[in-house]
């Protein structure tokens, strides 16, 4: 069983920055591709960037590009989203996501952060 635990959410002003974790459990983090989504008040879940299982890929929705960075450490079991420039309509629940395989769903999805960004 994986388990996916996001930290790092919190309340920031417009224009500031936060950086997510998602800590994973189980030996095979390495693995896979991993993934960032939000969710914001009355809206559908969408995507943010994700990232291949060794770092050497990512990518972005065109929202966040040139603000936020994925990034992982394998050794940690860590997957990052470094959060520049916030806007207020960044405001959301953050989720990451492992994908099972090239091209698949995501299998495993952690209970959420909230950021909010204040304008």
């Amino acid at each position: 069983q994986v388990q996916l635990v996001e930290s790092g959410g919190g309340l920031v002003q417009a224009g500031g920055s936060l950086r997510l974790s998602c800590a994973a459990s189980g030996r095979t983090f390495s693995n896979y591709a991993m993934g960032w989504f939000r969710q914001a008040p009355g809206k559908e879940r969408e995507f943010v960037a994700r990232i291949s299982w060794n770092g050497g890929v990512t990518d972005y929705a065109d929202s966040v590009k040139g603000r936020f960075t994925i990034s992982r450490d394998n050794a940690k079991n860590t997957v990052y989203l470094q959060m520049n420039s916030l806007k207020p309509e960044d405001t959301a629940v953050y989720y990451c996501a492992r994908r099972a395989a090239i091209g698949a769903a995501y299998d495993y999805w952690g209970q959420g952060t909230q950021v909010t960004v204040s304008s």
